[in-house]
């Protein structure tokens, strides 16, 4: 006697009128869900790719730098645009991080209780010293500005929260290499791309080592034109219980309204600051 065998629950097949089976059916909608899937990693990577390029990237950039085919990279980058995510400049024909990537971080930032929570203390620093006051955070090898204060002044920092910055040109970049734990310190000391952004900019290595050997044994870190010509700042590290540096907080101004020495008397105020905002903040 034959046995049939029921075709109805056998895995991968069809039925009688060639459709697929409802075991087979769950198996193509897992696939087209994977690759959905996967659509948006590549779209999440191209954001993250983005955001390490503060003057933006070409699409055919960004699709060598992800390793994906330019016409993939093409259409995420169209769908990133739509939704905000990412800007087009056409001039330029280059991508950069669009406001709704802002926008989320503020409400990361918010959430983690850094933009409420340190806006008074930044206040009060700008009361008593006229110029702009600057929360920064570091993210992968730029740092991120979390959060300004303008001074009263009509000439004003340019560094607007969201702001993604060089570690190695700016006081705020220093003071979070100087003081973070010892392993990620070697290690940015190695992989920093020490790219020049103006002529007083410091590209050598081993000077830059030696920078960094002199902010930690000072307590602060000064900027003066490295990162924009006519512009100076004085940092300092915000602390974490392990004594490393989640954070930094400077002030910067014109080069023409304050010398560098009347930035470094700015440090005693710097660092009260800073151990406010140590014990107030959420660390990281």
């Amino acid at each position: 006697m034959s046995v049939k065998q029921d075709t109805a629950t056998a895995p991968g097949v069809r039925d009688d009128a060639g459709a697929p089976t409802g075991e087979s059916r769950a198996a193509q909608e897992a696939s087209r869900e994977d690759s959905r899937t996967d659509m948006v990693g590549k779209a999440l990577g191209l954001l993250v790719l983005l955001g390490d390029e503060p003057r933006g990237a070409s699409a055919a950039e960004l699709s060598r730098r992800a390793g994906l085919p330019f016409s993939t990279t093409y259409r995420l980058l169209g769908s990133l645009t739509r939704d905000g995510f990412v800007d087009y400049e056409p001039d330029g024909r280059r991508y950069r991080l669009g406001l709704r990537v802002f926008q989320l971080g503020q409400r990361v930032s918010n959430h983690h209780g850094f933009a409420g929570t340190a806006l008074p203390v930044l206040r009060r620093v700008t009361e008593e010293t006229g110029e702009a006051t600057i929360l920064s955070v570091r993210d992968g090898h730029h740092h991120l500005t979390v959060n300004k204060v303008d001074g009263p002044q009509t000439f004003r920092v340019t560094s607007d929260p969201g702001h993604l910055g060089a570690l190695h040109t700016t006081s705020v970049g220093k003071a979070l290499v100087a003081f973070a734990d010892d392993a990620t310190r070697v290690q940015l000391l190695e992989e920093l791309e020490l790219e020049p952004l103006t002529e007083l900019s410091l590209t050598d290595r081993d000077a830059f080592r030696a920078e960094i050997e002199l902010i930690r044994s000072r307590g602060y870190a000064t900027m003066d034109e490295e990162n924009e010509l006519g512009m100076r700042a004085v940092a300092v590290p915000v602390f974490n219980s392990q004594g490393h540096a989640f954070a930094s907080l400077a002030t910067a101004a014109p080069v023409f309204r304050m010398s560098l020495a009347a930035m470094v008397a700015l440090v005693p105020l710097l660092q009260e600051a800073a151990a406010e905002l140590s014990a107030r903040l959420p660390q990281r």
